[in-house]
């Protein structure tokens, strides 16, 4: 016995080695790295058995029988483990037919659901095996077979009056949709498969002869680089798998249509579809696939800065511009290719279409769309750069290529939408115009002179615009005036309006103020900006701020305060405006808003200076809040009126300073100002005014100071009238003239101008040059306070009452007794009142209604006395 299982077990060597050269030759025909695992199962199977041999060898009687036993029982499962060595393309195939049993499964039980998710998960396998080879004979049954199951299933819906459940229902739409796309490529199998069934899945196994293959070298890591470096001579680059892929002119849609299909989806190398891209372009022979190319690589460009907190690279924004140019210059200069969004998509790869001469053929897309994304990105890359490095100025050069770019998509679009056959729709046109005119209406007019010039040396004398023809658009108001008229009577709603704030912008920032003034007023959009989007209404808010700055240049003091009031007095200039996230310490900001918020924000050439801002609205606000202080301060009979609440604020807390040093910012200067004035000293309010150096960045800062100069003259005037009116009975006209360095005319017309606005109790002597004074109306300074106190008491009074009511509310009676209970002295001859009245109780004297007389104290007694 033990000599039969000993010969056994050298059966067993022989056998192995056998299986050793079978898997050998079973391994030849796998991928490289299959090859290394099994050589090294196989390595340790040897391993195992020779260990075994060893051991067996040492054993005796009962173990070794058992020992020969296991041997035995290991040598059968070798062979199965043998039996079952599969190339990766079995593999696939035998996942794919594990997959259509599962659909074959699910039609069944009519499990529209399953089907939906195998048949997704059909097609993900099949695209391996296409790629390896002939598509798989099983695969063309199935999609077959279940196309006609589907169309079985929608008649028997129409006709059924039960309803579907609502998983089948999408499972069912979710294949409807999906396979009739899918069966286009291909057809002619389906069609041939109807067509003899027998037939078409026994040619499968005639087909599949037994080629010799020679053994692959195992590909190591270098390989892949010298693959690259064969890439430029012969267009070759290694995939997955160590397969070759060849880019011939004939593959090329081929290839578009793949990475088409894998947009969006998970685990996408997009720099290497980038790079396939490149080489497609260079082998491109026809226009139509330069065009078809040239596409899809600027959206898959596009595609490497998704979400919102991220950006293009400078590198990447650039070459995708190049490439639009190149992509404009090809339709150009083919004039039968027209890229419009209604058109249809080609759906053979195999062939290009043929154009016929006369007619245009449509290729679907969106160039406004492009170059829509472009500016949309420099704008990202803007905000994101710090504005104070030379990376900021490098990357805002940019913006000329891109407006290059944008005014030969107008020309392109206005061709396009001279053929009516092509139906451009008109939105188009009206959003590239106005893509066009937002990166001109905050410039200065010569900026924008020098962009035009270089952007029409740019583009080919043969283009032309009907909209801003190259010969008449000479000046930069000329354009912008264009540009707003055509949109003014093209479009409507947001775009319309965007246009009139932008012509109103540039009419404000060149020193237009009265014709800014009345298209604002004209177009009332104050009244309806609360509609509108977000970016809109800050677009709304930098043309009121520019407004106020325009009137304040052209010395209109009370004009500029108004407008900037809404602005300035909120105190969210940044916010408003969008130059920057205001951190508000009680309102809590959710993360999501402040990213919202960040999105808005505007790249920092298109700021405008806060401090300069701040600095003209509190100097227009101390011109015309002083003198009316003065004025009621002498005439309390006056009516109370604030013009600027943060101004007062700032002046309240500047006074409340025991000690103040010397101005250090804009703010402390205007105070210091305000206070000179205030005084009467209208020589050091001037200086002061005119040390704030945020003047220079104005356009002219020398006719700014004496604009200023000349209002604070008057205004300090005025002041003087309404302080020290009280104490004269005339005074000449000549003092006043020297006092202030006015002339005579000037003062008088001053003077008259307070008398017939009531604002001065006075008549003017033109004979002796004088103002005479009417007394009487005027009350001192000590009735003035006296007067004031009054006020302040009987404010005082009332609020303690109305604190009174709301700490009694609900308990009314609490303080009156009735009856019985009405005072411990009701029945004692009324010598003594009850607790709710007043101590001499048999007085009779009236009580108020409620209990308790309030007195408000000794305050209240003295008001009373």
């Amino acid at each position: 016995m033990s000599r039969f299982f000993h010969g056994d077990s050298s059966s067993e060597s022989s056998s192995s080695d056998e299986e050793e050269l079978y898997s050998e030759e079973e391994v030849e025909e796998k991928v490289a790295s299959d090859e290394d695992e099994d050589e090294e199962e196989e390595d340790d199977e040897d391993e195992d058995s020779s260990s075994e041999d060893e051991d067996g060898a040492k054993k005796s009687g009962a173990n070794r029988f058992m020992r020969d036993a296991e041997s035995e029982s290991d040598e059968s499962s070798d062979e199965d483990r043998a039996k079952i060595v599969k190339s990766a393309k079995d593999k696939r195939l035998e996942e794919l037919e594990a997959t259509v049993k599962a659909i074959e499964n699910g039609q069944k039980i009519n499990d529209w659901g399953v089907i939906s998710t195998e048949f997704d998960k059909l097609n993900r396998q099949v695209v391996k095996l296409v790629q390896a080879g002939n598509t798989p004979k099983p695969y063309i049954r199935a999609i077959a077979e279940l196309e006609d199951f589907m169309n079985e299933t929608i008649a028997k819906q129409k006709v059924s009056t039960k309803k579907m459940n609502a998983t089948n229902a999408r499972g069912l739409n979710a294949v409807k949709q999906r396979i009739k796309k899918n069966n286009k490529d291909f057809q002619k199998d389906i069609d041939a498969y109807k067509a003899d069934k027998d037939g078409f899945m026994e040619s499968d196994e005639e087909e599949e002869v037994p080629s010799p293959k020679t053994r692959k070298p195992k590909t190591v890591p270098g390989a892949l680089d010298v693959a690259f470096d064969d890439d430029d001579e012969g267009f070759s680059t290694v995939g997955k798998g160590g397969r070759t892929l060849q880019f011939t002119p004939e593959s090329i849609l081929k290839h578009l249509r793949t990475i088409m299909e894998s947009r969006g989806k998970k685990n996408t190398d997009r720099t290497e579809q980038i790079k396939i891209m490149e080489k497609l372009y260079e082998v491109a022979t026809t226009p139509y696939q330069r065009v078809r190319v040239l596409l899809t690589l600027i959206s898959t460009r596009f595609d490497l800065s998704t979400g919102v907190q991220t950006f293009m690279t400078q590198e990447q924004w650039k070459a995708a511009e190049q490439e639009f140019g190149n992509l404009l210059k090809v339709l150009e200069s083919n004039r039968e290719l027209v890229v419009i969004e209604n058109a249809e998509e080609w759906e053979e790869d195999d062939k290009a279409p043929t154009i016929t001469e006369g007619e245009k053929f449509k290729i679907p897309g969106s160039i406004v769309s492009y170059v829509e994304r472009l500016d949309d990105e420099l704008t990202r890359s803007l905000q994101h750069i710090d504005p104070h490095t030379a990376e900021y100025i490098d990357r805002l050069s940019d913006e000329g290529a891109l407006y290059n770019n944008i005014v030969r998509t107008l020309l392109y679009t206005e061709n396009l939408k001279k053929d009516e056959s092509l139906q451009v729709s008109q939105d188009s046109l009206n959003r590239i115009v106005m893509r066009r005119l937002e990166h001109v209406y905050f410039k200065p007019s010569a900026v924008v002179k020098i962009l035009e010039e270089n952007c029409w040396k740019s583009i080919p004398t043969t283009l032309d615009s009907a909209i801003t023809p190259r010969s008449e658009v000479s000046d930069a108001t000329a354009l912008v005036n264009v540009l707003c008229n055509y949109l003014f009577v093209n479009s409507e709603g947001i775009i319309r309006a965007r246009a009139m704030l932008c012509q109103i912008y540039f009419l404000a920032l060149h020193d237009n103020y009265y014709k800014a003034r009345d298209m604002m007023l004209m177009s009332h959009l104050q009244e309806t900006i609360n509609a509108f989007d977000v970016h809109s209404q800050i677009l709304f808010n930098r043309t009121l701020v520019q407004v106020g700055l325009c009137a304040f240049r052209a010395g209109l003091v009370y004009e500029a305060q108004t407008t900037l009031q809404e602005i300035c007095g909120s105190g969210r200039q940044k916010e408003l405006l969008a130059q920057g996230v205001m951190i508000q310490r009680y309102n809590q900001v959710s993360p999501e808003q402040e990213r919202l918020e960040r999105q808005r924000q505007l790249p920092f050439h298109m700021h405008i200076n806060l401090e300069l801002l701040e600095c003209v609205y509190l100097t227009c606000s101390m011109l015309l809040e002083i003198p009316l202080l003065a004025q009621t301060g002498s005439s309390p009979d006056i009516k109370k009126r604030v013009i600027s609440k943060t101004y007062r604020r700032m002046l309240e807390y500047h006074e409340r300073q025991i000690f103040t040093g010397p101005p250090e910012n804009t703010r402390d200067h205007v105070m210091q100002a305000s206070k000179a004035l205030a005084a009467g000293e209208w020589k050091k309010a001037t200086e002061f005014i005119h040390s704030i150096k945020i003047w220079e960045l104005m356009a002219k800062p020398d006719s700014i100071k004496a604009m200023l100069s000349e209002q604070i003259q008057e205004e300090g005037l005025r002041t003087y009238l309404f302080t020290y009116a009280p104490y004269y009975d005339t005074l000449s006209v000549a003092t006043l003239s020297s006092m202030f360095e006015l002339t005579d005319r000037k003062v008088a017309a001053i003077v008259s101008k307070m008398i017939s606005h009531e604002e001065l109790q006075a008549a003017l002597d033109q004979v002796n040059s004088s103002i005479i004074f009417r007394k009487g109306v005027e009350l001192s300074r000590l009735q003035s306070l006296a007067l004031t106190l009054s006020d302040k008491a009987s404010g005082l009074i009332e609020s303690n009452e109305r604190t009174l009511e709301t700490r009694t509310q609900g308990t009314a009676n609490a303080f009156e007794r009735q009856g019985g209970r009405g005072g411990r002295g009701g029945n004692r001859g009324g010598q003594r009142g009850g607790r709710g009245g007043g101590r001499g109780g048999g007085s009779g004297a009236p009580r108020q209604a409620g209990g308790t007389q309030f007195t408000g104290g000794a305050l209240g007694a003295a008001v009373r006395a």
